[in-house]
C-alpha cells in the first residue's frame, strides 16, 4: 500500500489536552508538579499515547520519558519534539503539555500514512522544566545536555527528599547520569504557548522564535537597624527597607533603558523584597531582594549586574546601611535558534496559509538547554490573553491544531534537508 500524506487529527490532540488536564489536584487545578503521584499519572498516559503512535518508549537516565521511532537510514541523528508535562501550582492546560501531544500528534500522523522518515524521530517529556521543590528548573533537559552535576543531585527539598533519589524513584539513574548526554541528535523542535499577548493581538497564527532569553536570578540582602516607627527621628535611621527600595527603583529605570536598545530583548524585575522584623510599626533592620534578569544577549546581562553592584551599593550608603551580601542563586545563558530550522518553520508555515511572524522568548525552554547538543527551533502559538501559569491558560483546538501541523511539516522537511 502507498503511503499517504500524513494529516494532523485535532479532535485526538485535543483529546489529548483535555485528558491530561484531568489528571490534577482538583483543589488546586491544574497541578501536576513533577515528582508527585499525579506527575507519575500523568506520565504513565504519554507512555500509553507514546506505545500507541507506534514507538519504543524508555526512560533515560535524566528521567526523560522518551518514544522513538526509528527511520530508514542506518545510523542517521534523529529528529526529536516535545517539552514537558509537570506544571507550576494552580498552573495551566497548555504550558509545555501542548508541546508534548502535538509530538505524540506528529508522530501518529506519520505513522498512520505509512510514511517512513530517513531520520529516526523522537518525541521527549523533559522531567521537571518548571522549578522543582528542590528549586531546581530543567533537570531533564539539562541531564541530555549533560549539565546535570554532582551538586545538582544532592539537592534537598523542604520534605527532605535527595534529587538523586526522587529521580530514581521516576525511573532514572543518577549513578549513570552521563548515560543521558546526548550527541545523535540531527535537530530538536518545540512547540509552546507563547505565553504573551502577541500573536493574539496581531491576529498571527504562528511565531517563529528566534530566541531565548537567558535568565539570572540575584539576590541582594541589606541590614540596618530595627527602630521604633513612631521615636526614630528620620535623619537617624537605619533602614534597609529604604535601600531596598531605591534598589528597587534603580531596577526599574535600567531595565527601562537597557529594553529600549534596538534588537535585544531585555526585562528585569523585583519580584520578591522582604523585611524584617516585618511589622507596621518597625523601621526594618534587614531587607532581602530577589532579582530576575533576562535577555536574548548575554552581554547586556553582565552589563545590568555589574549596574546593580554599583546601584545597590549607593542605595546602601544613602540609607545608611551595609549590603551584607549580593549573590547569584542561578544563571541560564541565552540560547539562539537555528536559522536553518527557523526558516524550515516558516516555510511550512507559508506552505500551509499561515502567517508567521518572528518573536523572541521572554520565558525560558527546554529548547536554550538542548540548543547546545543540537541545532533548535520552537514554534509558538496564541494563547489567551497572554495568560500562562493559571488556571486561565487557554488556546483553541484549532491554534493548538495548526501549530501541529506546522511542526509536522517542518519534521518532514527537515528530514529531506538533513539527509547527508
Amino acid at each position: 500500500m502507498m503511503a499517504s500524506v500524513p494529516k494532523i487529527n485535532v479532535d485526538r490532540l485535543w483529546s489529548d489536552i483535555i485528558s491530561l488536564g484531568e489528571i490534577t489536584d482538583p483543589a488546586l487545578p491544574y497541578t501536576r508538579r513533577s515528582f508527585s503521584p499525579l506527575f507519575d499519572e500523568g506520565r504513565a498516559m504519554l507512555s500509553r499515547r507514546m506505545a500507541e503512535a507506534g514507538l519504543t518508549v524508555r526512560v533515560d537516565a535524566a528521567g526523560n520519558l522518551i518514544g522513538r521511532r526509528d527511520g530508514r537510514l542506518e545510523n542517521a541523528p534523529a529528529i526529536a519534539m516535545g517539552s514537558h508535562s509537570d506544571t507550576v501550582p494552580a498552573g495551566g492546560r497548555f504550558d509545555g503539555i501542548a508541546g508534548v501531544v502535538a509530538a505524540i500528534e506528529v508522530a501518529c500522523a506519520i505513522a498512520e500514512s505509512g510514511h517512513q522518515t530517513s531520520h529516526p524521530i523522537e518525541v521527549i517529556d523533559f522531567l521537571a522544566e518548571e522549578p522543582s521543590t528542590f528549586g531546581l528548573s530543567c533537570i531533564g533537559s539539562r541531564g541530555m545536555a549533560s549539565q546535570l552535576d554532582g551538586a545538582m543531585l544532592a539537592m534537598i527539598d523542604g520534605e527532605g527528599r535527595v534529587l538523586a533519589d526522587a529521580l530514581r524513584a521516576v525511573g532514572g539513574e543518577p549513578d549513570s547520569i552521563a548515560t543521558a548526554g546526548r550527541n545523535d541528535l540531527a535537530a530538536f523542535l518545540e512547540l509552546h504557548i507563547e505565553q504573551g499577548p502577541v500573536l493574539e493581538n496581531k491576529n498571527i497564527p504562528i511565531g517563529v522564535v528566534s530566541s531565548i532569553v537567558g535568565i539570572r536570578r540575584i539576590e541582594i540582602e541589606f541590614e540596618g537597624m530595627p527602630a521604633h516607627a513612631g521615636t526614630a527621628p528620620m535623619n537617624l535611621r537605619q533602614d534597609a527597607g529604604y535601600a531596598g527600595a531605591l534598589t528597587n527603583v534603580a531596577v526599574r529605570q535600567h531595565a527601562e533603558a537597557f529594553s529600549a536598545r534596538e534588537d535585544r530583548y531585555f526585562v528585569a524585575t523585583t519580584g520578591i523584597m522582604l523585611l524584617h522584623p516585618g511589622g507596621s510599626n518597625v523601621v526594618p533592620g534587614r531587607c532581602k531582594l530577589v532579582i530576575d534578569v533576562r535577555s536574548s544577549d548575554a552581554a547586556l546581562i553582565e552589563e545590568f549586574t555589574e549596574i546593580l553592584d554599583r546601584e545597590s551599593l549607593f542605595s546602601a550608603d544613602l540609607a545608611k546601611v551595609r549590603r551584607i551580601s549580593m549573590k547569584l542563586l542561578s544563571d541560564g545563558v541565552p540560547a539562539h535558534c537555528d536559522q536553518r530550522i527557523r526558516s524550515c518553520i516558516r516555510d511550512s508555515a507559508v506552505s500551509l496559509g499561515c502567517p508567521a511572524l518572528d518573536i523572541a522568548s521572554g520565558a525560558g525552554h527546554d529548547a536554550a538547554f538542548i540548543a547546545t547538543i543540537c541545532p533548535v527551533g520552537m514554534i509558538f502559538i496564541p494563547c489567551l490573553r497572554g495568560m500562562s501559569h493559571t488556571p486561565d491558560e487557554y488556546s483553541t483546538a484549532d491554534e493548538l491544531g495548526t501549530g501541529a501541523a506546522v511542526m509536522l511539516e517542518a519534521v518532514l522537511r527537515l528530514d529531506a534537508m538533513l539527509i547527508p
